[in-house]
């Protein structure tokens, strides 16, 4: 289910927002039921990007380089 909270979508831009949303759902059961991926897909940013990348420190600032 979809609810528009703020706005006017025009029935164009909500069929538009359905079919990005079937889509990821789509791609998404695809990557989990196992089967493989297509060659063209395996430099795909989308892919690498779905999993969480480890968070710099409180103090990664000071960790970067600092010519002596």
């Amino acid at each position: 289910m979809i609810k528009v909270v703020r706005g006017n979508p025009t029935p164009e831009e909500l069929a538009a927002a359905v079919a990005v949303v079937q889509a990821r759902a789509a791609a998404a059961s695809a990557v989990s039921s196992g089967a493989p991926l297509p060659p063209e897909q395996w430099s795909d940013p989308g892919r690498i990007a779905r999993t969480d990348r480890p968070r710099p420190g409180p103090r990664a600032w000071a960790r970067t380089y600092w010519p002596a």
